[in-house]
């Protein structure tokens, strides 16, 4: 049944529960609730706006744990709905749907769990899944259903379409190059390696982990004796490693930017968390990179190229619900954001319509597919910055929240073009954050590389293609089964196929020796931390999950998930490009009589600082945590009122030491107009000089809070860059 409370702020909560509740259980719910009151109906008229009922909130999953703590048996779920006026009221419909009344059905969902599927037309399959499958990839998936006697499943065909997408695999970076008909010795991705094989100084490991790590100072640990029980700490010394990690997360973010960077940063902290057999996030940045957002109307460059009917968000709301996320992860998990970078940024050249091949010659150039990068850095122990060989035997954990309808197909459709495929199949790629649950993982992990002996073997999180991606790199060659029974489903709805390869977030995979699966469990019992034993490395080099009756809607060999498939082969021309030479305009002095020069030269610089990645970053800036954890020596602003932006952020390691880490990141226009070339990301100046931008910029900094009635004859430029491009 549905209980409906009214709140002090005219909200109303909807808590399903299985029984009828006694007046002592209601008035609890009550206090919980805020003083709310108890609604005497069963249906609502009017107009309400609330989460879709196919996805159980966060904030829905955190209440209910709350009543369990407080000894409220059977309530199952708990939403807020809000009031509105009318039918056109606004909401997210990403994450929100107006209802026409709410009652007892309002959490139902008419729909039964897909029997698996074994699929005779994997072309049609593809394209009506959205799955981005190439047609090497499906003649290669023709000849395992050879190599295995029968048709491939809907769960074997989905998932080696997540575990080998661009957004996994890289396909792109690691192909062979054939430009202008010669084949490149190199791909993009030996060529990013080549710098750490050449010259590895203190690296440690890149290019085969969640992370890199270089070596690190000796530090001191700051930790509880005993993790599985309340204790004293103990100071011991570590040798330490350094963990640097970046990725996007931009096609999520397009579509729904909160959910989206929030579960961008939560990923990225995640890898941190499973580098080698554990390692501790420290410190996190951000970047945001969309087209022109043309606030209150738009500024008069942001009229010269053509508006877009956005698919999904406009740049405006995804600058500001995506720093959102990202800001609001953190600030729950615990992670400061120090440092960052914004860039808003369209172009097109002017000139013929083609080129002698037919290309067209005057693109237009534009961030409609967001950029969000989600990095950090952290640290961990030397001993624990590799993984382990698995053994038959080991035991197969999860750690973290439960199945739901989220982030499927994310890795395939993140590989194409935004609306190449339905919305229907983009909008479930949609994600949810959930910062609370991941942060009972991360103390799990923590608990375990603090501990004299750590018993993981290897560790991954989950991310794309779900428990298919993260478990079947945990087992590698070794193989594994997965009992699919002890799996958390928290949507009773999900097929097979969704239940192996949904991304539902917050979750770690671990491979633990058996004989301390119950101190791991009783560390994660004192966290809160849900951990489910789910299967075991079977040494076969076979990989398969097992329903409860025994089937198995996926099992395939290893090196038919990841050996074979094909190598992506690159085929493009060069395309010459020219430019005038760079004209320079006078300003003051005779050749400048009627000040024009001048003139411009002030409109110039306004343009310059009403730019998102010149102007004042107080909107990125004061909605963040920036210095929790104690660690914090320089955040993203600096000097007495915390105004300046920081050309770096830098934590220590310890809270007695005096080593640390320093990050920052930015955009490096200087390789554009040191080249003499028109500065893609300054093409609002183009009648300045090249160089004239940056020391325009560079003096700005100088000037912009000097005090009313300085003169600038003895200004020296300053150190701190108050509106750098970040």
């Amino acid at each position: 049944m549905i209980l409906f409370f009214k709140t002090q702020k005219e909200t109303v909560i909807a808590t399903e529960i299985d029984h009828q509740p006694s007046d002592e259980e209601i008035a609890k719910l009550c206090w919980l609730y805020g003083e709310a009151t108890l609604m005497d109906t069963q249906e609502l008229e009017g107009y309400y706006v609330g989460p879709r009922r196919e996805m159980i909130t966060p904030w829905s999953t955190n209440a209910v744990e709350i009543t369990q703590n407080m000894n409220l048996n059977g309530i199952l779920r708990i939403e807020e709905f809000f009031p509105v006026a009318g039918s056109n009221a606004d909401y997210d419909p990403m994450l929100q749907r107006m209802y026409e009344g709410i009652g007892q059905e309002v959490f139902r969902v008419d729909h039964q769990p897909q029997p698996t599927v074994y699929i005779d037309n994997l072309e049609a399959f593809n394209e009506t899944e959205g799955l981005a499958l190439s047609a090497d990839e499906i003649a290669y998936l023709h000849h395992v259903e050879k190599q295995q006697g029968r048709s491939l499943t809907d769960s074997e065909v989905f998932g080696f379409a997540q575990i080998n997408s661009e957004h996994c695999r890289h396909k792109i970076f690691g192909g062979t190059f054939i430009i202008d008909g010669e084949e490149k010795e190199s791909s993009l991705f030996a060529m990013i390696k080549r710098t750490t094989a050449e010259h590895p100084g203190s690296i440690l490991s890149a290019y085969k982990d969640n992370v890199a790590f270089a070596q690190g100072p000796v530090v001191e640990q700051f930790a509880p004796a005993d993790p599985t029980t309340a204790d004293y700490f103990r100071i011991k010394d570590i040798e330490s490693v350094i963990s640097l990690k970046a990725e996007t997360h931009n096609f999520p973010t397009t579509v729904e930017p909160f959910n989206g960077a929030a579960t961008g940063t939560g990923g990225e902290i995640r890898d941190r968390m499973g580098g080698g057999i554990g390692s501790w996030p420290i410190a996190g940045t951000a970047v945001y990179m969309t087209s022109y957002p043309r606030l209150d109307g738009g500024r008069d460059w942001e009229t010269l190229l053509p508006v877009r009917k956005w698919l999904y968000q406009s740049p405006d709301q995804i600058l500001i619900k995506a720093s959102n996320g990202a800001s609001d992860f953190g600030n729950k998990f615990g992670q400061p954001l120090i440092t960052g970078s914004v860039l808003t940024f369209e172009h097109q050249e002017k000139g013929a319509a083609t080129d002698a091949h037919g290309d067209a010659q005057a693109p237009f150039y534009a961030y409609d597919k967001v950029i969000m990068l989600a990095g950090g850095v952290g640290y961990g122990t030397k001993r624990d910055c590799l993984k382990g060989e698995p053994q038959q035997g080991n035991k197969i954990v999860v750690v973290g929240g439960d199945n739901y309808r989220i982030g499927l197909g994310g890795g395939s459709v993140s590989s194409v073009d935004t609306g190449r495929y339905s919305n229907g199949i983009e909008l479930n790629a949609i994600q949810r954050a959930n910062p609370e649950m991941q942060k009972r993982a991360y103390n799990l992990v923590r608990a375990l590389v603090e501990s004299d002996n750590n018993p993981v073997v290897s560790i991954h999180d989950h991310g794309s293609a779900g428990h298919l991606n993260c478990l079947s790199e945990l087992v590698e060659e070794c193989g594994g089964e997965i009992e699919m029974s002890e799996l958390p489903i928290g949507d009773k709805t999900l097929s097979a196929k969704e239940i192996i390869a949904n991304e539902s977030q917050e979750r770690m995979g671990l491979l633990i020796n058996e004989q301390h699966i119950d101190e791991v469990r009783k560390i994660a019992e004192r966290e809160r931390a849900s951990l489910y034993v789910v299967g075991e490395t079977t040494g076969d080099a076979h990989f398969s999950f097992k329903q409860k009756d025994g089937t198995k809607p996926f099992d395939l060999d290893v090196a038919q998930m990841f050996g074979h498939s094909p190598k992506t082969i690159m085929t493009d021309h060069t395309v010459a490009h020219h430019y005038e030479n760079v004209s320079y305009e006078p300003i003051g002095g005779a050749k400048d009589c009627n000040k024009e020069g001048e003139e411009h030269l002030t409109t110039y610089i306004e343009r310059v600082l009403k730019l998102e990645a010149v102007a004042c970053k107080d909107w990125l800036t004061n909605k963040v945590d920036r210095s929790v954890s104690g660690k914090v020596a320089r955040q993203q602003t600096q000097g007495e009122i915390q105004l300046p932006l920081s050309d770096c952020g830098v934590v220590a390691l310890d809270y007695r030491g005096k080593t640390g880490i320093a990050t920052a990141l930015g955009h490096a226009r200087k390789w554009a107009w040191r080249q003499q070339r028109p500065v893609r990301c300054w093409p609002l100046v183009n009648r300045l000089p090249i160089w004239c931008g940056r020391r325009f910029q560079k003096a700005l900094v100088a000037l912009v809070f000097l005090p009313t009635g300085c003169g600038l004859a003895d200004r020296k430029p300053a150190k701190t860059h108050v509106f750098t491009g970040r």
